[in-house]
């Protein structure tokens, strides 16, 4: 944070400002912030924050709040949120998706992991430090130093998950300062009537045909595991907001590139009371819902802020509520009797979700086809404007979103596209705007991540290019990042492995020249829901690996103020052919349902072995088996000559032997870690 001194000289600068201009400075680097120079530098990517947090150091002052924390989630602890719940992007200008805010009279202090430790530098004024970690220990000890004992320390209980409420709990336990709850968000108070209006769309159902099974057989489903459960609870209480848009299906659009709708569930044994704002349902579903009552399957719409009420008066009786604690805030949580409490990290309808039926995996291939003809059509379109110098990182992600939307069932992008050429590759989640983004060359590397939502899937991609000549790094870099997407890919696991067992062989031909990277290996993924889909993956607090799950495997490599690269596909779980049979269960391995080749202009022959020059042909035979009739269909024959060509098989001959033994290495670790995860 920088000195006090520095207010007065804010204050003249501000005029520069007001049209969101920042006052210029010499630097050897002029995209990141610099607070040690007089008068400090930011970059026009920067928001000054002077007047938020005087507000919001108002309200705690009235509150007697001598800290106050801020976290990036919602009330249903979702990954991506709407703008009116974007708290701590207001107050900080930091718009990255993960991150927590603490602010006391005269500090104010932002932490985030190191996939957005630039982007802060480059979004953060002055009147923040930046803490180059997620860890409550740390946030604690800086709560510690800040806030004087006998102090109390503020936060929103039905933002913060239970776990996190204990972890600031224990790391102030002792010390006396008092952690207490207010239910008044200061930080919406400070906001005022700026703050974005709530959504008023409509909530909608989804056609049958695009549904793995009627909703009244998925609450069929889920009373049955309530009544095999030992525990036998009475109730299931739903807080994710992917939970009930499924349970049901329904869709809306309250958060941006998600199509999920505000809501909660109180399923018990013979009712189903969903809260809701009910003037947006649609006839449709207001008849679907309606369509069992009275009896059992009749859904009963209470208002969206009756859940505290409703819940505290259910369990004043002899009931027993399931929950999931990765979804549930502790101001829910905190309602309901420790010893009418059936806790497990995840609710049995977010189990339930994460194995797709022969439907619902039919339909996510399906999109997946279509999908890579947007992605086909868009890397033919950058062969040909990239080189006339004319095509930015917008212009691009505004491109290839309109070829996704011009797609059959198309429902618009799963996610803020990430088009990123040269330098700005090396933030993993860097995304253009308008007025700021560089011009794609045929000089640097290019890499897009980006997704689409159908109505019969949801769908993520990565790929990065190079239309030049890349440098021996670039190319090494990149044909080991594809060796670890490869590696993984073709596994073969045993089955209930964790994903985090297996998950190093995504890394395994990086680090054996020292290099590495710094996010997740994968994520899973819905149907027509979040592209970010728990609790499958390769976390440690995902669950095993079971026959019908998807998931994304997606390695990189990025050196900051250089390049960036990453390649992304998403994956089924199947069943394995393998030659012997060990015990009961079958084996498990992956099918790749992306479908697009990768840059041969970047792949370095003599790293690959054999096996995986054999998988890469193989791959591309299905590519041109179920992408090809598809453009042909589409009638996009210079897209189906392009797809012909670049997906021409490599010669095994090729292959060096660097990399020889890898994948018999990686399958005997893969017998002895199995064990591990199961």
């Amino acid at each position: 944070m920088c000195p006090l001194l520095w207010i007065a000289a804010w204050a003249l600068l501000l005029h520069g400002c007001a049209a969101g201009r920042v006052p210029q400075a010499p630097s050897t680097r002029n995209d990141i912030r610099n607070c040690s120079v007089d008068p400090p530098y930011l970059p026009p990517t920067a928001t000054i924050t002077t007047a938020r947090l005087a507000a919001l150091r108002g309200t705690m002052r009235t509150h007697g709040a001598l800290a106050y924390i801020v976290p990036s989630t919602d009330a249903h602890m979702s990954e991506y949120i709407s703008e009116r719940d974007a708290r701590l992007g207001w107050l900080t200008g930091f718009t990255g998706s993960a991150g927590t805010a603490v602010v006391t009279q005269d500090k104010a202090a932002l932490w985030t992991d190191s996939r957005y430790w630039t982007q802060a530098e480059r979004e953060l004024d002055c009147n923040w430090e930046l803490q180059r970690t997620t860890s409550i220990e740390s946030i604690g000890m800086w709560i510690l130093k800040a806030v004087p004992a006998g102090g109390n320390v503020s936060l929103d209980p039905f933002l913060f998950s239970i776990d996190t409420w204990n972890s600031y709990s224990r790391a102030l336990h002792g010390s006396g300062r008092t952690l207490i709850p207010l239910e008044t968000n200061l930080v919406d108070q400070a906001w005022g009537d700026q703050r974005p209006l709530p959504s008023s769309s409509e909530i909608y159902s989804l056609p049958a045909e695009f549904t793995g099974s009627s909703w009244q057989e998925k609450v069929a489903g889920i009373r049955q595991r309530m009544e095999q459960h030992v525990r036998h609870p009475t109730a299931v209480l739903l807080s994710g907001l992917e939970e009930t848009a499924w349970l049901f299906n329904l869709r809306g659009d309250d958060i941006p590139y998600n199509p999920v709708f505000y809501s909660y569930t109180l399923l018990t044994n013979t009712t189903i009371s969903l809260f809701v704002e009910g003037s947006r349902l649609s006839v449709a579903a207001r008849e679907s819902l309606s369509s069992g009552c009275p009896g059992p399957l009749c859904v009963e719409l209470q208002e969206y802020g009756q859940v505290s009420a409703h819940l505290r008066r259910y369990t004043q009786g002899n009931v027993t509520v399931w929950l999931g604690t990765e979804y549930t805030t502790y101001g829910l949580y905190g309602i309901i009797p420790q010893e009418k409490l059936l806790e497990e990290d995840y609710s049995p309808v977010m189990m339930a979700k994460a194995v797709k039926n022969a439907h619902e995996q039919e339909m996510l291939r399906a999109a997946h086809v279509r999908d890579a003809v947007a992605v086909i059509q868009y890397l033919l379109w950058l062969e040909k404007t990239v080189p006339q110098g004319q095509v930015d990182e917008f212009l691009g992600a505004e491109h290839i979103n309109a070829l996704r939307w011009a797609q059959e069932h198309s429902r618009g992008p799963s996610f803020q596209t990430i088009s990123a050429s040269g330098l700005n590759a090396a933030l993993a989640h860097y995304s253009p705007s308008n007025g700021s983004s560089r011009t794609l060359s045929v000089g640097e590397m290019y890499l897009f991540d980006t997704g689409g939502q159908y109505l019969d899937g949801t769908t993520d991609i990565t790929r990065t290019v190079h239309w030049g000549e890349p440098t021996p790094l670039q190319k090494e870099a990149y044909t080991r990042v594809l060796m670890g997407n490869i590696d993984l890919s073709r596994l073969i696991f045993p089955s209930h492995t964790a994903g985090r067992t297996v998950e190093s062989f995504a890394r395994r031909a990086l680090w054996d020249i020292g290099l590495n990277y710094g996010h997740g290996t994968g994520h899973g993924i819905g149907n027509f829901l979040s592209v970010h889909e728990w609790p499958v993956g390769f976390q440690s607090n995902n669950v095993p690996l079971e026959a019908g799950m998807f998931t994304s495997i997606e390695p990189g490599y990025y050196r900051d103020g250089e390049f960036g690269i990453r390649i992304e596909d998403v994956v089924l779980v199947v069943e394995a052919q393998t030659e012997h049979q060990s015990g009961e269960t079958p084996f498990l391995t992956f099918e790749v349902v992306s479908l697009v080749p990768y840059d041969r202009n970047l792949i370095d022959l003599r790293l690959l072995s054999p096996e995986q020059i054999r998988y890469l042909n193989s791959y591309y035979e299905r590519i041109r088996a179920h992408v090809g009739p598809e453009l042909r269909r589409q009638r996009l024959e210079e897209e189906y000559e392009w797809l012909q060509e670049s997906t021409q098989p490599f010669p095994v001959n090729g292959a060096g032997t660097a990399a020889a033994g890898t994948l018999a290495l990686a399958s005997l670790l893969s017998v002895l870690l199995g064990g591990l995860g199961a």
